[in-house]
């Protein structure tokens, strides 16, 4: 009877549990780690964004802890006896049997004294870990961060152990098994004494660490850093493209933070000052996730539209009286700022002064073409998001919003199907219920640079030594509209610069094609709405011909789009395609710009809002 109990226990060992036999969670083994490097991520140009640093956890195995002076190596350890009690007893509740950090990322000078003296504390040990250091405060927002493996990941995915790190944010998420590489094994047997005895099965299944992979970034750090320094005293976003292949040159979001801010011991108090700023949202990447009204940039799509269904022309003319009005009533009336009173505007002078009035007939004639604003509105709808716009863009950073571009369906559920283009004429002028992200009007910007397609943007250009080669970044997609529609846009976005809303940022040697915009704001409190600062906005590429750089600039709070994106928009695409900026008067003027009096009176009038004081 022994016998056949030894036999069938030595079958299951040798032949059931065969070489794929995880020995991790069996106490009669104890396993030591070999942390690899994790990979470096650089900058288009090679510049070195994301580096390592050795860091010095404390490790315990409660099962191998033997009496100690609690005292003294709590005073080695700089913590009292209530910590030194709580740490130990989460180590317990983990495993009894298996390694747990016990204290993370001591000081270099805390390690050197604490390994002289950790012999007399049996079954506490020093392990070696690699760490994150930031060479530039810049692009944290990009580059995410590393945190510690909580219990729920380490359930999910066997190759992690509780409290080691992972990605966890930016591209340290999105590209989290390149950069991470692959930890080292040491299988070790133990007696029933708990003592090393020897490696288990002679070492066959030890393995040796394997370093992360690098990863190239598109973005160009330089010009990341100008546009964060550009938006200091500011909030907002601004996305920056390579129309040419879809790679993100900027990713700006403002307040942003330093990602040093997130490693060593005051990552975890850092983290929750920084994510529990609900004022600033410095955590918040306001150039992925914030969602505003596009305003007037949004005319050219409903130029381009109007063009392709043939309801408008170059030549064709409206008039504007101030503006235009939708209906009989005193309040149905869209107001314009074009200056241009009882005279033919054609489509140039139409996108270059943003009229109201002629973007409003246009899109009337859009929906209600054939005299069916269902099918209109439908047919607008799919042009519409075949720029990108109303869906996630499908680029490779893990967070984002879809927008909202409505159809027939939308104003079918809410207006009880009594509705025309007159019931959503401000979808004419990027208002009403359309909503984007900044880079999702980039994206826009880069298909109209591109007359009519664009690539999924995307932020890594390769990894190792292999350039990003995944088909979705790679084809190009085909907006609805004809190649042939795009000139006569793209001529009346250069005199958007030349003559228009955005001529006194012009560049004399660069031609640059672009739209203003000024986005009302709204909030909806206590059932009531009310109408906050506009945002200031601005899309633009440049050069006309052969396009290098397309542009969306979104400042919160910040008037017309002339005022503050024009110049700023204008200050990038001199510093990208010059290398510096010589307007230093526009850039003092942009750089001393502070907007923070007029968020502090918005709270302020939200919280009379809230009180019923206001």
């Amino acid at each position: 009877m022994v016998g056949v109990v030894f036999v069938t226990r030595l079958f299951q060992l040798q032949v059931l549990r065969g070489k794929n036999y995880n020995p991790v969670n069996n106490a009669e083994v104890k396993v030591v780690y070999d942390y690899p490097e994790r990979g470096h991520i650089y900058d288009r140009n090679g510049k070195l964004l994301v580096a390592n640093q050795l860091s010095y956890d404390v490790m315990v195995v409660p099962n191998e802890v033997q009496p100690l002076d609690t005292l003294e190596f709590c005073k080695l350890l700089k913590i009292d006896k209530a910590d030194f009690k709580k740490r130990f007893q989460r180590a317990v509740n983990y495993a009894p049997y298996l390694p747990y950090t016990f204290l993370k990322q001591l000081a270099k000078e805390d390690f050197a004294f604490l390994q002289e003296k950790l012999h007399k504390f049996p079954g506490f040990y020093i392990q070696k870990r690699v760490i994150r250091d930031y060479p530039i405060n810049s692009a944290a927002n990009i580059l995410g961060y590393i945190s510690e493996v909580n219990q729920a990941t380490a359930r999910k995915d066997d190759y992690y152990q509780q409290g080691e790190l992972i990605g966890w944010w930016g591209v340290e998420k999105q590209y989290e098994k390149n950069l991470r590489g692959k930890k080292g094994k040491k299988y070790l047997r133990r007696n029933n004494l708990n003592r090393v005895i020897g490696p288990y099965q002679n070492g066959e299944m030890d393995s040796l660490p394997v370093n992360g992979e690098d990863i190239t970034l598109t973005i160009d750090s330089e010009l990341q850093q100008y546009g964060e320094y550009l938006m200091k005293g500011k909030r907002g976003g601004i996305v920056a493209i390579e129309p040419s292949s879809g790679e993100i040159l900027a990713l700006i979001t403002a307040p942003t933070y330093n990602p040093n801010l997130m490693v060593g011991r005051q990552r975890s108090k850092n983290s929750t000052l920084l994510f529990n700023d609900t004022i600033h949202k410095p955590m918040y990447d306001r150039g992925l996730q914030a969602t505003y009204p596009p305003g007037s940039p949004f005319k050219l799509i409903n130029a381009l539209i109007g063009l392709q269904e043939g309801v408008i022309s170059q030549s064709s003319a409206f008039y504007c009286y101030g503006g235009y009005r939708y209906g009989n009533r005193k309040h149905e009336f869209m107001g314009c700022h074009c200056d241009i009173y009882g005279k033919p505007i054609r489509l140039n002078t139409a996108i270059s002064k943003s009229c109201n009035s002629y973007f409003s007939n246009t899109y009337k004639r859009i929906v209600e073409k054939d005299n069916n604003p269902k099918e209109g509105l439908d047919n607008w709808n799919k042009h519409v998001k075949s720029f990108g716009l109303g869906n996630y863009l499908g680029y490779d950073l893990p967070s984002g919003q879809k927008g909202l571009i409505p159809n027939s369906e939308y104003y079918n559920s809410r207006l009880k199907y009594r509705w025309n283009a007159s019931s959503n004429i401000s979808n004419a002028i990027g208002q009403g219920e359309i909503i984007s992200t900044p880079i999702q009007l980039a994206n826009v910007t880069a298909a109209i640079a591109n007359r009519g397609f664009y690539y999924t943007p995307h932020i890594v250009k390769s990894i190792g030594n292999k350039p990003l080669s995944d088909s979705i970044y790679t084809t190009p997609k085909y907006t609805t509209i004809d190649k042939e529609h795009f000139e006569p846009v793209i001529d009346a976005m250069e005199n958007v610069f030349k003559t228009g809303t955005a001529n006194w940022t012009k560049l004399k040697d660069i031609k640059i094609s672009g739209k203003t915009g000024t986005a009302e704001n709204f909030i909806r409190i206590n059932g009531k709405r009310k109408q906050l600062e506009d945002h200031s906005i601005l899309v633009a590429f440049a050069p006309k011909e052969n396009p290098k750089i397309a542009i969306a600039v979104f400042i919160e709070n910040g008037g017309y789009g002339s005022t503050i994106a024009a110049p700023i928009t204008s200050l990038l695409i001199e510093k990208y395609l010059k290398g510096k900026v010589e307007r230093k008067w526009i850039e003092k003027r942009m750089i001393e710009k502070n907007l923070y009096p007029i968020y502090n009176q918005q709270i302020q009038k939200v919280e009379n809002f809230e009180t019923g004081t206001d």
